[in-house]
């Protein structure tokens, strides 16, 4: 495994790190959720990421999570790197969601009895929710950190506008934003388009999620919908209209490009992403361990020519293009 300084900080993170968002739930398997978690840590895989709501049922993962270092890696905290959030929808009532200073501060402290830690090593605002004033949430983080529940703060999917507030707040209180988080792919673009300068102007990390669109930057959809893929089911994050026309047809063409290259098309999504030298980390999801082995192999691969850039650059923008061309109609 490579590692690569977070912003300013003192960290240094895997280039990739494991989510815990899917696969890590109630109704998973938990002994191959187990398998997964100790062979990242086996290949240098030193950072966790979670989130209070991840499941199912929200909560799951964190309890899971938690299971796993009881059982297997009680002895090796201080060589881990764990991450939670809090702010979607958690539990019921109007507290139970939002990014206000009552749902931060509860949702960490449950977060910890759930995975039995004693404190986060950076614990987010998961997002702006759109009404509560960043300075209460912020204020909120600070509170956390200061009370030595967690060692870091940081934001996930901030609008540029309350991201640049975010990091002036954080920075003034001497806790500086670690790391922001954002989606980022081949196929979406926009928070490196619009966030990425920002935060690293501001000296934060960055950490992408969802590198591979999904599953559409995988071989997965080349020839299809398989009956248990995400598309396939009615709930989920990845929904039958998302798997369109135009971005099959650019994954098999960005499949060529991987194949030419001597990789798999979602080891090359996640070294793109990675050939951005701003970006210190990229977070995968596995839903087994050879899947996991085989996304791991993009921290071997060789440098981008800049002809390879080009063509898959212009491929994804054909598709984003078509899709959105698509919506108007």
């Amino acid at each position: 495994m490579k590692y690569r300084q977070c912003g300013r900080s003192g960290i240094l993170l895997p280039e990739i790190s494991l989510g815990l968002w899917h696969n890590f739930g109630d109704y998973d398997n938990f002994s191959e959720a187990r398998r997964m978690i100790l062979c990242a840590f086996d290949n240098g895989v030193c950072h966790f990421d979670l989130a209070n709501n991840y499941g199912p049922l929200p909560g799951a993962a964190e309890t899971n999570f938690g299971r796993v270092l009881r059982s297997s890696l009680r002895t090796h905290r201080d060589e881990l790197f764990i991450s939670s959030k809090a702010g979607h929808d958690m539990w019921p009532g109007v507290y139970g969601t939002g990014s206000s200073r009552k749902n931060l501060i509860a949702s960490c402290d449950a977060s910890l009895r759930r995975t039995g830690l004693d404190y986060f090593d950076v614990f987010y605002s998961h997002r702006y929710d759109g009404f509560t004033p960043v300075e209460e949430t912020m204020q909120a983080l600070i509170d956390i950190v200061r009370s030595g529940k967690a060692l870091y703060a940081g934001i996930s999917k901030y609008p540029a506008e309350r991201q640049a507030e975010a990091y002036d707040i954080l920075r003034e209180a001497k806790v500086p934003c670690l790391l922001s988080q954002y989606r980022a792919s081949i196929f979406d673009t926009t928070a490196i388009e619009e966030n990425f300068a920002a935060a690293s102007a501001a000296g934060s990390g960055i950490i992408c999620f969802s590198p591979l669109a999904q599953g559409l930057l995988t071989d997965k959809y080349l020839h299809g919908i398989p009956a248990n893929s995400r598309a396939a089911k009615s709930t989920g994050f990845l929904q039958l209209s998302q798997v369109t026309a135009a971005k099959v047809d650019a994954a098999r063409s960005l499949n060529e490009i991987a194949a030419a290259r001597g990789q798999s098309l979602s080891e090359m999504a996640l070294a793109w992403l990675l050939a951005d030298r701003r970006v210190t980390s990229v977070i995968i999801g596995a839903s087994s361990v050879s899947q996991l082995l085989v996304n791991l192999k993009a921290v071997e691969c060789r440098p981008f020519t800049s002809d390879e850039l080009e063509r898959i650059n212009t491929i994804a923008a054909s598709a984003i293009h078509t899709d959105t061309q698509n919506q108007k109609k």
